[in-house]
């Protein structure tokens, strides 16, 4: 058995993200999570600030990230938004906050 490629190891953290991410925003938007398009802004699903800001502290507790309340505006698709994390979850782990 070898071991996983770099791009494989970030394919595999992604899709953890990702079906983290969806259980989250379905919680939140009261639907199920494959009925949330990735490329579609959170807001036609009815995201809300109050739903926005929760998820920040998800986020917060989940993965040890500090974000700002405004991160759904910068990242309003869940493609978007992981992205981000696939950036920032590494970063952290590695001590470089």
């Amino acid at each position: 058995m070898t071991a996983p490629t770099t791009r494989h190891s970030a394919v595999l953290a992604d899709n953890l993200h990702r079906g983290w991410l969806l259980d989250r925003l379905a919680l939140y938007l009261n639907r199920p999570a494959d009925s949330i398009d990735p490329t579609v802004p959170l807001a036609e699903f009815g995201m809300d600030s109050v739903a926005a800001l929760s998820l920040c502290g998800d986020l917060e507790d989940q993965f040890g990230l500090y974000v700002e309340p405004t991160l759904l505006w910068d990242h309003p698709t869940v493609e978007s938004l992981v992205g981000y994390m696939a950036v920032e979850i590494p970063r952290v782990a590695e001590g470089n906050r």
